[in-house]
């Protein structure tokens, strides 16, 4: 097999597609965006069907996450079908030589034509949802409000693989019941709708429900303190995390 480029690089040279996809991921969502930069590297034939991705301590430091965050990340693909592990000398982790067309065995068929629906649906989201979550920590919320949104927060935490979109989406819901805005309630439904047709076609990721239920923590805190600003980030963190598996497994 041919020498891959980030063996033979020249410091002097323009960067490469691999250099371009293995740079360093942003802290906030790095089991995401690590998802999202492999996923980009097998699509995009920068680590062709039967060549083995880089070291796992190289790949680790070009991506700057840790090598448990990395090797969580390659688990993932295991899982749905793009790179198996191989041991011995000449071991490593390749890519399968045949990938999965759109989706995995454990995925659902995505929409007719997600990478179309993908980039508005995900815009539209981050508007409402980031929104929702400043105008709702914006608000003097009730005991009734602040205990609803406890309430879905604790659901949402405790709940199973099998459950867990669903009561992702309820939370989700229950920031934008407490902005007593029911047309941005309505919308965001509407838009969560959408979103919840890609997210069906991609796999539920362990390490990605245990990051998500942390950031919830984060958004709810920040509503329940009156803080719009820091609820509102928070929010965009959360989404920009769900946009990076999207990308990854849709685009």
């Amino acid at each position: 097999m041919a020498a891959q480029p980030w063996v033979e690089a020249d410091l002097a040279a323009p960067a490469t597609a691999d250099e371009a996809l293995f740079r360093p991921v942003r802290a906030g969502n790095a089991f995401e965006e690590t998802v999202e930069r492999l996923l980009q590297a097998v699509r995009l034939g920068v680590v062709a069907p039967g060549e083995r991705l880089p070291a796992e301590r190289e790949l680790a430091a070009r991506l700057s996450v840790s090598r448990v965050t990395l090797r969580e990340a390659i688990r993932a693909l295991q899982q749905a079908g793009y790179v198996e592990s191989r041991r011995g000398r000449y071991g490593g982790t390749f890519v399968n030589q045949t990938l999965p067309s759109g989706a995995g065995a454990a995925m659902r068929q995505p929409p007719a034509d997600p990478v179309g629906d993908l980039g508005d649906a995900l815009t539209l989201r981050h508007v409402l949802e980031t929104g929702a979550a400043a105008t709702a920590a914006a608000r003097p919320l009730g005991p009734g409000e602040r205990r609803h949104l406890r309430s879905r927060l604790a659901e949402t935490a405790a709940a199973g693989l099998a459950e867990y979109r669903r009561k992702d989406s309820r939370l989700h819901l229950a920031i934008a019941e407490v902005t007593a805005s029911a047309s941005l309630t309505a919308a965001v439904a509407d838009a969560r709708m959408r979103v919840n047709e890609l997210l069906d076609a991609i796999p539920l990721l362990e390490p990605n429900l245990v990051h998500s239920n942390e950031q919830h923590e984060l958004i709810v805190a920040s509503i329940l303190d009156g803080d719009p600003a820091a609820a509102r980030q928070a929010m965009a963190e959360h989404l920009d995390g769900t946009a990076s598996l999207l990308r990854g497994f849709l685009s």
